[in-house]
């Protein structure tokens, strides 16, 4: 099997762990940041005992600093909004992260965006509409808000990912896992105590190794195999699982509008990437020619 097979097969594995994140969060009766500390504890401790690390302190830039900010608040955000939201509004609000990339690299990369980046964009935004009017005076919107901004903090995160370079991703992956447990506990100790039993406990530890470890360790190896935009387009199985686990085992249903929104978003990003795909092989076709 080839190796960007492989990238692919084990983007697609990556994708599905991360749809169960929906149904982790669902299942589980604590507050937010109670589930958020459990969870990162859990991935830190993971990641230490299956990933090899050179000895010595690492020596963190401003840029895995800064990555792992943003992780740990798109975490939190993103598992706030699951709580407060259908987990089909969640996902898909924050899945205009991508587009989200092309506008801010133009900024911070000096990477310009495409027509169809900003054709998408629009196409983001009329969907959006549909979200948001099926949450005014719903109790979701809240929720709605949340994910839309972890969508933006995710896009900022990976930008700064994008900039390391050099450094090393999993210092900046370890370091935002460690940041998510000190914020979350510092918030859950002034919070009602959650109520520990055996389906909660078993749902956060396994949904940090699961969620926070083995799915990274899976989009290292995919990401050195094939390009962002095939990651993409391989990725937008998450969007489709993830309120599906949740209406199969808990019968949560997503409005109409979440549905139609929702449609609209996916259709935006597959027509994005493939356009950019298509334009990239023709440039490398006219390269190999000259």
């Amino acid at each position: 099997m080839s190796q960007q097979a492989l990238g692919t097969l084990a983007m697609a594995a990556t994708a599905i762990l991360w749809s169960s994140f929906g149904i982790s969060v669902k299942i589980v009766d604590w507050n937010p940041f109670a589930i958020s500390a459990g969870r990162s504890i859990s991935a830190v401790f993971f990641l230490l005992l299956i990933v090899r690390r050179k000895k010595g302190r690492p020596s963190l830039s401003f840029d895995q600093v800064s990555g792992a900010l943003l992780l740990a608040v798109t975490v939190i955000l993103f598992t706030i909004a699951t709580k407060r939201t259908t987990a089909a509004n969640a996902i898909l609000l924050q899945y205009a992260a991508p587009l989200y990339v092309a506008i801010l690299g133009a900024f911070m990369l000096k990477e310009k965006p495409k027509i169809e980046h900003w054709l998408a964009l629009a196409a983001i935004a009329f969907g959006m509409f549909f979200f948001f009017k099926d949450s005014l005076g719903g109790g979701t919107l809240l929720g709605d808000s949340l994910a839309v901004i972890s969508g933006v903090t995710y896009a900022l995160q990976l930008v700064m990912l994008r900039k390391q370079r050099a450094d090393s991703p999993f210092d900046s992956l370890l370091l935002g896992n460690i940041f998510i447990a000190l914020i979350s506990v510092g918030v859950a100790l002034f919070m009602p105590p959650p109520v520990l039993s055996l389906t909660s406990v078993l749902a956060v530890v396994l949904g940090g190794i699961v969620q926070g470890s083995i799915s990274t360790i899976l989009f290292a190896y995919a990401i050195k195999r094939i390009t962002a935009l095939e990651s993409i387009l391989t990725a937008v199985i998450e969007p489709i699982l993830n309120p599906l686990w949740v209406f199969l085992f808990l019968g949560e249903i997503p409005g109409r509008g979440a549905i139609f929104g929702g449609m609209i978003i996916i259709a935006a990003i597959l027509g994005s990437s493939l356009i950019s795909v298509r334009r990239s092989s023709k440039e490398s076709i006219r390269s190999v020619e000259r």
